[in-house]
């Protein structure tokens, strides 16, 4: 059977999405309660990253780790990749040795074409188009505080990046509302937005985005490799920060989210982001951990 891949969050199925985070929520309460889950026992999971991480190392190799297996590190010194070898013939290579296979990068075609050549399983661990493994952290930590997302409003505020995309695709999976405010000329993808129109709205301003949400997320103004971009983005962005103020606008009992790192007293204000009651994004972060167990475990069991 082929491998089957997690390139965006429209690999799986609503089902099989929901069935993720269901997954993901009993992992965590097993490891809390010290069970022990050997599944990948003798098992080796091929991380490769051409950007830097804290969580999303941290969360796949111990994940492995938590389930039996082992993780390898593998950075651009590391591999021929970063001296020209062409990724479809480390594809073929790196996937007879390992079981599994996730990649951090740049150019999302990369990691597709990766797939293409790939006999085992390839995971997006963040590409410039889209981060779908934040997505199901993300809907983990809603389920657990407020319940299914369905039918719920959700509002994007900030940049039209990956993590924009992969909301996107979320509120498609996930059947949700989503409102989107971002300056002019920093909007997501067009296509995107026109695929999902049915359920997308992009919103003059965040307030507009904020009215009546039931859950606000941001990012940083400038992700990596947009460093040099960084002052003239805070220009850009300087009415965009998430406050207790803009909350205000959504419902009372809405929850925030950031995928983290946050600049705070930029995107995100520093009293709102420890804000126990309304900020929710340590426990977002730590289900990167049982949501990307969970991810691994239907990935094996659907190519056996």
């Amino acid at each position: 059977m082929a491998a089957k891949h997690f390139l965006t969050l429209c690999d799986l199925s609503s089902a099989e999405l929901k069935g993720v985070i269901d997954h993901a929520i009993t992992l965590k309460a097993e490891l809390r309660e010290g069970q022990m889950n050997t599944q990948f026992k003798n098992k080796v999971l091929g991380m490769i990253f051409e950007k830097s991480s804290t969580r999303t190392r941290v969360s796949f190799e111990a994940g492995m780790t938590q389930l039996g297996g082992s993780a390898i590190f593998l950075s651009p010194r590391d591999t021929q990749l970063g001296r020209g070898e062409p990724v479809e013939d480390s594809a073929r290579v790196l996937s007879r040795m390992v079981d599994m296979i996730m990649i951090r990068t740049f150019d999302h075609s990369t990691i597709e074409r990766f797939a293409e050549y790939s006999q085992v399983p390839v995971i997006n661990a963040l590409t410039d188009s889209f981060h779908p493994c934040q997505l199901l952290a993300d809907v983990q930590t809603y389920v657990e505080h407020r319940g299914q997302p369905q039918g719920k409003t959700v509002a994007w505020i900030g940049d039209g990046n990956n993590m924009c995309h992969s909301y996107i695709n979320a509120a498609k999976q996930w059947d949700f509302q989503l409102n989107i405010s971002c300056p002019q000329g920093f909007e997501p993808d067009e296509g995107l937005i026109k695929a999902n129109k049915d359920r997308v709205n992009l919103c003059a301003s965040p307030v507009d985005a904020a009215r009546d949400a039931d859950w606000i997320a941001t990012d940083v103004w400038a992700s990596m490799g947009q460093e040099e971009e960084q002052a003239e983005r805070i220009r850009h962005f300087a009415n965009y920060q998430v406050d207790h103020e803009l909350m205000s606008h959504a419902h009372s009992d809405a929850i925030f989210m950031h995928c983290l790192p946050a600049h705070r007293g930029e995107e995100v204000s520093t009293a709102l982001i420890e804000d126990a009651e309304k900020s929710v994004v340590w426990d977002e972060a730590e289900n990167r951990l049982h949501a990307q167990k969970a991810l691994m475990l239907f990935l094996a069991e659907a190519g056996e």
